[in-house]
């Protein structure tokens, strides 16, 4: 697979987690209130303003988990510890944990 290829496999992946799937976890643990849900999801986006402290702020070789301050080992610990809350509570951290999945897969799991 030529590296142009890669790159654009490597970036819809990216996306597809980040928007679209956080539709499938709504629907299948929050159908009464999926709308609801995937929007609270969709807001946990907003953890990437840190990004906005970093020089530069993107770098392709940069791994964003343990050097952003709300991507950082402690914030996760965090964002785990509010699974165990009810409520919108536990769909901030359910959506701040796969987010940190999303940005760990995007940088081990694909060559750069």
């Amino acid at each position: 697979m030529a590296p142009s290829d890669i790159a654009l496999l490597k970036t819809f992946t990216h996306y597809f987690l980040h928007f679209v799937f956080p539709v499938f976890i709504a629907l299948i643990f929050y159908r009464k209130n999926w709308k609801k849900a995937y929007c609270i999801l969709l807001a946990t986006m907003l953890v990437d303003l840190d990004h906005l402290f970093a020089t530069p702020v993107f770098d392709p070789s940069r791994e964003s988990i343990g050097f952003h301050f709300l991507h950082s080992y402690y914030a996760i610990a965090v964002y785990f510890l509010l699974l165990f809350f009810k409520g919108n509570i536990r769909i901030i951290g359910i959506g701040l944990l796969f987010h940190m999945f999303t940005d760990y897969q995007d940088f081990n799991f694909w060559p750069h």
